[in-house]
């Protein structure tokens, strides 16, 4: 058979359903072999780093690697960001990138990168295939690497002289295996410590968000009581509206949650690892920590824990609750007392009825809107800070944000991959006007696909973060603002829907009705963010100090 068709057989066997991607002329052989598959269906979008957001979220809500295709040269250097935004979060990835004859090409270097080595500091491995009897091997170790814990990008470039080849090679199948367990003496090591332990704490991370692991977290929480904190990769892997939730760990240091963990003796830290922007900072002669995840501890001079459980995690957590014996010194009082100021300072603003929008409260009116297991995809701006903190998350993967790469443009992409994974899901992008702006082209690929999505614009005319940045540095205003299109006549001119809020009392039944009508729905909000610096600086600080 020709090499392409055996390439596409075998991300068949790999149980590919979606490619996404922006095809060249490197990559014809290929895409007529995909014209043939009746298992894989080509996304095309506008933009090759949308098309690889889109096959990160995949990756991220299914555990199996999403795969996304470009062209060599300019496609190729287009999927370098969404490259560290999977590798970097912890998102299977399999990118497949074209490139001209490498046995004899009349070309010169006309568009031609070492691209395999472009690659390397970005996925956990990047191969060019040089004979059409590689693909096999090469494709099921692609796959391996991307969906091994922890999770990320790897990376195949197809010259289109070897998608041409005749061959005769079969498929290699999966093999079976499991994933290491933690050994017994760590296991007794991290329950003997949480046992001495007066104030001991749990802190659910990114590593976490395995539909297992989440499952013996909850039976853990609720034998023991023992009271936990989220990062922002972690919401939702417990439900955030349980009593003995603490918060989110938006910020590194002075929220109403570190008031936690330093009145903590032990942290139980779940599946964290410093690619994640630091819940909190370890010091010398401070809290003592347990790392569980499934690799060591990278150590940093903000993180060096004492104990290590390393392996599966759920299955860490299942010995760990299964020898664990709940001790009549625990005092659990004083992070109480935190869960209580922190839900109180919470409430601030959610009634606010100033336009343009308070962030408290558009973030309340968007948690009364999203439904069950509905999903709200953020891209990256100064909103992300208040949906992690205000926004309770009930289940996993249901606020899809990134704290690893914290790119921008993410958002609209990643809202499409996820209604296509959940097709029965609410599905809202929540955007700045900034990132919106990044890959707001693929609002026609929602369109065409017939989707049913709802993207929020939230509007300041301006980077937003940078410049609360920028004023709490004490520096004047420059560099940061600028125009935007009409929104809603962008919206239209896709053939989606457009909406702009113009009172602040409006936005709750829009919101529900862009919720309920399936169409491509874009709401205009324009939001006031000018109380951020008193918020989630001084207030913040001033008041926690005080518990």
């Amino acid at each position: 058979m020709k090499a392409s068709d055996l390439f596409v057989q075998a991300l068949e066997s790999e149980g590919v359903e979606y490619i996404f991607g922006v095809p060249g002329e490197e990559n014809l052989d290929l895409l007529d072999s995909l014209s043939r598959s009746k298992q894989i269906r080509l996304i095309l979008t506008r933009h090759e780093q949308a098309a690889g957001f889109m096959a990160a979220t995949y990756g991220r809500l299914t555990g199996k690697a999403g795969v996304c295709l470009s062209t060599l040269g300019p496609g190729a250097t287009n999927l370098v960001t969404a490259a560290a935004y999977a590798q970097l979060g912890g998102m299977p990835l399999v990118m497949i990138t074209g490139q001209k004859p490498i046995k004899a090409s009349k070309q010169g270097q006309f568009q031609v990168l070492d691209v395999v080595d472009m690659m390397r500091s970005l996925t956990k491995t990047t191969k060019q295939l040089v004979s059409a009897a590689n693909i096999p091997a090469r494709i099921r170790e692609s796959f391996r690497l991307a969906q091994e814990e922890k999770p990320g990008a790897a990376h195949i470039e197809l010259p289109e002289d070897i998608a041409r080849e005749s061959t005769e090679e079969g498929l290699i199948p999966a093999s079976f295996a499991r994933r290491p367990t933690a050994e017994h003496k760590a296991i007794r090591a991290a329950v003997d410590r949480i046992q001495a332990a007066k104030h001991p704490v749990l802190v659910v991370a990114a590593g976490a968000n395995r539909k297992l692991t989440a499952k013996m977290l909850g039976s853990l929480v609720e034998r023991f009581g023992i009271p936990f904190i989220t990062t922002q990769m972690g919401k939702g892997v417990l439900d955030e509206n349980h009593p003995l939730y603490l918060g989110n760990a938006t910020l590194s240091s002075g929220d109403f949650v570190h008031r936690a963990t330093e009145a903590a003796d032990v942290i139980i830290n779940v599946g964290h690892d410093v690619m994640e922007k630091p819940p909190f900072f370890m010091r010398a002669g401070g809290v003592d920590v347990i790392h569980v995840n499934f690799s060591s501890a990278q150590v940093d001079a903000v993180y060096f824990p004492q104990i290590e459980v390393i392996g599966d995690i759920a299955n860490s957590i299942w010995q760990i609750s299964e020898q664990l014996q709940a001790q009549p010194h625990w005092d659990m009082s004083r992070f109480l007392e935190v869960r209580a100021a922190g839900a109180a300072h919470e409430l601030e603003g959610t009634e606010d009825s100033r336009f343009p929008v308070y962030p408290q409260r558009l973030v309340r009116e968007v948690r009364e809107a999203i439904e069950g297991k509905g999903i709200i995809a953020l891209d990256n701006g100064v909103y992300k800070i208040w949906f992690a903190r205000n926004y309770k998350a009930s289940s996993p993967n249901t606020v899809l944000l990134d704290n690893a790469l914290a790119t921008m443009g993410a958002g609209l992409p990643s809202a499409i991959a996820a209604k296509l994974v959940h097709p029965d899901r609410q599905v809202m992008a929540v955007c700045g006007d900034g990132g919106f702006m990044m890959n707001s082209q693929e609002l026609e690929t929602a369109v065409r696909l017939g989707l049913h999505i709802v993207v929020l614009i939230l509007k300041d005319d301006a980077y937003g973060m940078i410049k609360w940045k920028q004023t709490g540095m004490g520096l004047d205003s420059f560099g940061l603002d600028y125009g935007n299109p009409d929104f809603v006549q962008y919206a239209k001119s896709y053939g989606a829907q457009g909406h702009r809020v113009t009172r602040t009392e409006d936005l709750g039944a829009i919101l529900r009705k862009t919720l309920a009508e399936p169409a491509v729905h874009l709401i205009e909000v324009p939001v006031d963010y000018s109380d951020n610096d008193r918020i989630l600086n001084h207030e913040i600080q001033e008041l926690s100090g005080k518990i």
